[in-house]
C-alpha cells in the first residue's frame, strides 16, 4: 500500500474542513433525520467521489490509504457505502466463488460503518454488499467479526444478512455476477506489490488479476511502471511462473522507453536461458491471455513484445512472433501472410502451444471483424468467408472451428432480423450463401441451416374451426 500524495490529502482535508463547518452538519445535528442526512450526502459525496476517481485513475496503489483515511469520522460516514462495495469485490475468489484469503479489508470498513454514529442511515445502503461479502467468506471468519461487534441491535442487522442459500455454488456464483455488473465501469482495484518471494507466492494471483483489470480498463497506468520494472529487478522473483508471467504484462501492455525495454529484454533473456521450460510455460500463458482477455490482445501488443524478444533465437517464441509480425504487418488477407501462416503450421505440430497461439491470434481478427461489420456489410461477409475457408483448411482444428462457426452464426442472426421479407432479394441471397457456402465450410450443418430457414406454415382457418368443433 502507497501512502497517498500530500496533493491528495490536502484536497482530503478541505472537505473534511468543508463537511464540519457546514450549515448542513449543523441541521442535520438538531434533529439527525433522514432527509437532512440525505442532504449532507448530497452536497458532500460528489466531492469525495471525484478524488477518489482520480486516484483510482491515476495512482491506483494509493486507493487502500485513501479509503482508510475515508473511514475517519470527520468524514460523517460519506461515501463508506460504496467503498464497502469496492472491498467485497476486490478480494481474489476461487473457483468455488470463495475468497482465498480473509477478506480484511472488507472487514475494517465494515465495522467502521458498524460503529459509525450514522448507522441508522448507512445500514440501508450496504445490506447487498454485505450479503455478497459474507457469501464468498468462511462461517468461522463472519463469527469472528460478529463477536468484534458490542451493539445488540447491530449484531442482530448483520446476522440476517448471512443467507443460506448462498450455500449452494450456483447460487453464489449467480449472485457475485449479478453484483458486480453494477460496478462494470467503475475503477476501484487495488494491490500491494509483494517485497519478498513469500509474499510474490501467496499473492501473484491478486496481483496479475489487478494489472489485467486495469490493462482492460484502460487509461493512466505510469504510475504501476515504476513498481512493474521494480518486480522485474527483484533477484528473488525471477525463475518462476510469476516472474515469467510478469514478463508477459509488462512487455505486452506497458508503454516502455527505449532504456526500459532493453532493461526488460535482458530479463527475458536470461530467463530464457535459466528457467526450465520457459518456452512452454510463456506461450501457455499468452494462449490464456489470447483466450480470456482478447480484448487485450490487439496487435500492438504482440509488437511490443516482439521488439523485447530475441527473434534471432532458434526457438518456439521466436517463431511465433515472426509470424506474428508478418500477419499484423501485411494484413491476414495478404496472400503472403497465408503463406507464412501455412509454412509455420506446416513446420509446427498442430497441438503445439505455438500453433494455438496462432490460431487464437486469427481467431481474434476473424471475430472482432464479424462483430464489427454491419448488416449492410454482407457482401463483404460472402467475400471474406473465402478467406475463412483457407484458414480452416490450414488449420484442421476443431476448436477454431467451433469459435468462428459461432461467431458466423451470430452474424447470421442479426441478417435474418434485419432482412425479414422472406421474398426479397437480400433475403433470398443470404439464404442461398448460408445453405450452399456456409454448410460446405461446416460453419453450419445441413439441419441447421433447413431450421433457421424453415418457412412455418399457419394453420388454415378451417382447420382451426374443425378443432374447435364449429
Amino acid at each position: 500500500m502507497q501512502p497517498l500524495d500530500d496533493k491528495y490529502y490536502e484536497r482530503l482535508n478541505e472537505i473534511a474542513y468543508t463537511i464540519q463547518e457546514s450549515e448542513l452538519l449543523r441541521h442535520y445535528w438538531e434533529d439527525e433525520s433522514e432527509e437532512n442526512y440525505l442532504l449532507l450526502r448530497q452536497a458532500y459525496e460528489p466531492a469525495i467521489a471525484q478524488l477518489y476517481h482520480e486516484v483510482a485513475e491515476h495512482a491506483p496503489l494509493q486507493l487502500l490509504e485513501l479509503e482508510k483515511t475515508l473511514l475517519n469520522p470527520v468524514f460523517e460516514g460519506l461515501f463508506l457505502p460504496r467503498i464497502l462495495g469496492y472491498s467485497v469485490l476486490r478480494g481474489e475468489i476461487n473457483e468455488q466463488y470463495r475468497y482465498v484469503r480473509p477478506n480484511d479489508h472488507f472487514k475494517e470498513v465494515l465495522l467502521a460503518i458498524c460503529n459509525s454514529v450514522h448507522f441508522d442511515h448507512l445500514k440501508k445502503r450496504i445490506g447487498q454488499s454485505i450479503q455478497v461479502g459474507f457469501a464468498l467468506s468462511s462461517d468461522i471468519w463472519i463469527t469472528n467479526l460478529l463477536d468484534q461487534i458490542e451493539n445488540r441491535r447491530v449484531r442482530y442487522f448483520l446476522q440476517q444478512q448471512k443467507n443460506e442459500r448462498y450455500r449452494d455454488l450456483k447460487e453464489r456464483e449467480a449472485l457475485y455476477h449479478r453484483y458486480i455488473k453494477q460496478f462494470r465501469n467503475e475503477f476501484f482495484y487495488s494491490v500491494e506489490f509483494p517485497q519478498a518471494r513469500g509474499e510474490m507466492k501467496a499473492n501473484f494471483s491478486a496481483l496479475r488479476l489487478f494489472l489485467i483489470k486495469r490493462f482492460e480498463a484502460g487509461g493512466d497506468n505510469d504510475s504501476l511502471k515504476a513498481q512493474a520494472l521494480a518486480f522485474l529487478a527483484n533477484p528473488d522473483f525471477q525463475n518462476s511462473e510469476e516472474y515469467l508471467q510478469m514478463l508477459a504484462l509488462v512487455g505486452n501492455f506497458l508503454e516502455l522507453t527505449e532504456e526500459e525495454r532493453q532493461q526488460v529484454a535482458e530479463h527475458f533473456a536470461r530467463e530464457q536461458a535459466n528457467f526450465p521450460e520457459f518456452e512452454l510455460h510463456y506461450l501457455g500463458f499468452l494462449a490464456d491471455l489470447y483466450q480470456n482477455h482478447a480484448a487485450l490482445m490487439a496487435p500492438e501488443a504482440d509488437l511490443r513484445m516482439a521488439r523485447i524478444v530475441d527473434l534471432s533465437r532458434p526457438g518456439r517464441i521466436a517463431d511465433f512472433y515472426r509470424v506474428a509480425q508478418v500477419v499484423h504487418g501485411l494484413g491476414y488477407v495478404h496472400p503472403d501472410a497465408i503463406e507464412a501462416v501455412r509454412d509455420f503450421y506446416n513446420s509446427h505440430e498442430g497441438l503445439s502451444v505455438e500453433s494455438k497461439c496462432l490460431r487464437l491470434l486469427m481467431l481474434r481478427y476473424f471475430t472482432r471483424w464479424l462483430q464489427g461489420i454491419s448488416e449492410a456489410e454482407y457482401g463483404d461477409f460472402f467475400e471474406m468467408s473465402k478467406i475463412f475457408q483457407l484458414y480452416i483448411r490450414i488449420f484442421g482444428n476443431q476448436e477454431f472451428n467451433q469459435a468462428l462457426e459461432k461467431a458466423a452464426q451470430e452474424y447470421l442472426s442479426r441478417l435474418l432480423k434485419v432482412y425479414t421479407d422472406r421474398r426479397g432479394k437480400d433475403y433470398q441471397d443470404i439464404r442461398k450463401f448460408a445453405k450452399n457456402q456456409m454448410v460446405e465450410m461446416g460453419l453450419l450443418t445441413e439441419k441447421e441451416a433447413d431450421t433457421i430457414f424453415r418457412v412455418r406454415r399457419s394453420r388454415r382457418k378451417a382447420d382451426s374451426d374443425k378443432d374447435e368443433g364449429v
